[in-house]
């Protein structure tokens, strides 16, 4: 989705190269390829090249459903030159001579009425667009395949053809981010223009951070300012102009807050229940259903880096921390999470996303069941009920890659998956957008809607710059294959504290692909994840070795050295060093 910017609003962007068709291409039939077992009756691609180098170019494709929901899909189109896909991911591929044959992966098969898929590959040869495409035969060329009436009649209208309206605003709908134009926190907007180049990006929309009780009122912290949630929704009622206007709250507060780290450690202690719900939820909740914010469409992500602590983190497992066998012990974690779902879910236009860690911690088969499992526990205490929850967030406040555009998790090297690898460590997925898609679909297995959703944080995903390759290694050597393919450059996956390295990610932006409701800014670019050395402070923060850029590491993190940056701050605070290392180093560049 595309919009003309405005002053005070998000910019939305999508692929800078569109190809859009009008012929049928060569069939999977003529070819005697199995089709899928629904046709399409019509369809959309974008084709994209994101990337060219002398010998090649990587592509990004994302396909639009127009007709009927199928189960499963295939894409085809012919190459105009001599290009052979290298390698491609979150799709099967085919190739014949110049004829491209894409069918969808065990995760990806169903595509909904004006649902979207996107995949991607690496390619030899030169970067030109396919001139046609099919969808399970039938050509995407922005028609849904009726024939066109008699030119010299005019056809009576069919009420069930007539297109939806557009949502009013503070009308309940499945996408809070579609067809909206997102909240710029001026706080954060003055800070990252007053830094040199950050006027570029200084009216992207970012997440307001409840991360403490004063943080309701107004606590004039060095980072948020002193404007309070109610002056945060005044703004975004003021900057609302015809669209529907979306803020996201970031819900941050559990007792024993972030029992596996100290660097973002909270006020409340361990068994502060009571104060949790009735000093902080109750008042948010008495807040944002305040009438004049009933316009607004509220976005809020729940309790980031809680639930998933309670499966990686306690009990026999190496892992585990006194803290976090604590939390589990007491079920605070689930019962605060439960209340705020139950809360804030009884308010019409609030959209609840809980925090669903990110692909580095939860991606193994014997935690991501088990983390759903914990996730649906907390939709059912205190109140809570399914439909409490909107969706799931992934990736808050870290930094693992969006898609890794150069490997996939599926494929071998020399005869060894690249699963086996040091730096894949039999992990299921390799990204965020992949971890995200499967985590919905457990999610759905579990019992949570079908139509649940899920927005990834891609604030400091994006690992451009120097260190960033331009193509998949050519070595035969797995481990130096990896090393030498991946874009997200951090020493270690389980690495999280003000990374050394990173650079923004792709900009906020609506339903980019089946599954996701939004690219999200949750974490504010510029604002530390936490000290690089102890401060004393009165924020209740403490100081983790993980900020420390000397410090040799643990056994969440393979005892590898932190990659954090010096001379950092508090957790929150501005960062200024930081920001200007994501503004050089952005993908796709500023």
């Amino acid at each position: 989705m595309t919009g003309q910017p405005q002053s005070g609003r998000a910019r939305w962007r999508s692929g800078k190269t569109v190809a859009g068709v009008s012929a049928l291409a060569m069939s999977a039939a003529a070819l005697g390829v199995a089709l899928p077992a629904y046709a399409a009756e019509g369809c959309e691609v974008e084709y994209s090249v994101t990337n060219e180098w002398s010998s090649g170019f990587s592509a990004s494709v994302s396909v639009t459903n127009l007709g009927d929901s199928l189960d499963g899909w295939q894409l085809e189109w012919d190459f105009p030159g001599d290009q052979q896909v290298t390698n491609g991911w979150s799709g099967d591929f085919n190739q014949s001579g110049q004829h491209v044959t894409v069918s969808n992966t065990s995760w990806n098969g169903t595509l909904d009425t004006d649902g979207s898929v996107q995949f991607g590959f690496n390619g030899s040869g030169a970067g030109d667009v396919p001139s046609e495409f099919t969808l399970n035969g039938v050509a995407c060329d922005g028609s849904t395949g009726e024939p066109d009436p008699d030119p010299t009649e005019t056809p009576d209208p069919d009420p069930s053809e007539t297109p939806d309206p557009e949502p009013e605003p503070g009308e309940r709908v499945d996408n809070p981010f579609e067809g909206a134009d997102l909240y710029v926190n001026p706080v954060w907007s003055e800070k990252a223009a007053g830094e040199p180049g950050g006027g570029a990006i200084a009216d992207e929309s970012t997440a307001v951070w409840m991360d403490r009780i004063g943080a309701i009122e107004g606590n004039d912290s060095p980072t948020t300012g002193s404007m309070g949630l109610r002056d945060h929704l005044d703004e975004a009622v003021a900057q609302a102009g015809g669209r529907p206007m979306t803020i996201q709250v970031v819900i941050y507060n559990l007792p024993g807050r972030d029992c596996a780290a100290l660097a973002s450690n909270g006020e409340l202690g361990q068994e502060e229940i009571g104060r949790y719900k009735t000093e902080y939820i109750d008042v948010i909740a008495d807040i944002m259903d305040d009438e004049k914010y009933s316009d607004l469409r509220i976005a809020t992500i729940i309790e980031p880096d809680s639930l998933p602590n309670l499966v990686t983190n306690v009990g026999s497992r190496d892992t585990a921390t006194e803290n976090c066998d604590t939390m589990l012990e007491n079920g605070n974690y689930v019962e605060g999470v439960g209340y705020a779902l139950s809360e804030l879910g009884d308010i019409s236009n609030v959209y609840n996303y809980v925090d669903a860690g990110h692909h580095g911690w939860i991606g193994w088969d014997t935690n991501l069941g088990p983390s759903v499992e914990v996730f649906r526990e907390a939709a059912t205490t205190a109140g809570a009920t399914i439909d409490d929850v909107h969706g799931f967030a992934v990736n808050t406040a870290n930094y693992s890659a969006l898609i890794e555009p150069h490997f996939d998790v599926g494929d071998t090297v020399n005869g060894q998956q690249v699963r086996q690898s040091d730096w894949v460590d039999w992990n299921q997925y390799i990204d965020s957008q992949s971890f995200a898609q499967a985590l919905r679909s457990e999610a759905v297995s579990q019992g949570f809607d079908s139509d649940i959703g899920a927005i990834i944080d891609t604030s400091r995903n994006g690992w451009g710059g120097s260190e960033r390759p331009d193509g998949p290694s050519s070595s035969n050597d797995l481990n130096t294959f990896v090393e030498e393919s991946r874009i997200d450059r951090r020493i270690h996956v389980g690495n999280w504290c003000n990374q050394s390295g990173a650079g923004l990610g792709e900009r906020p932006q609506a339903a980019p692909a089946s599954g996701i409701d939004a690219y999200t800014w949750i974490k504010p670019p510029g604002e530390s994840d936490g000290s690089s050395e102890e401060i004393d402070n009165d924020e209740g923060k403490g100081f983790d070795r993980m900020c420390d850029p000397t410090y040799e590491g643990n056994v969440r993190n393979g005892n590898n050295p932190s990659g954090a940056l010096p001379d950092a701050p508090l957790a929150g605070h501005w960062f200024s060093a930081q920001f200007q290392e994501l503004l050089a180093n952005a993908h796709p560049a500023v």
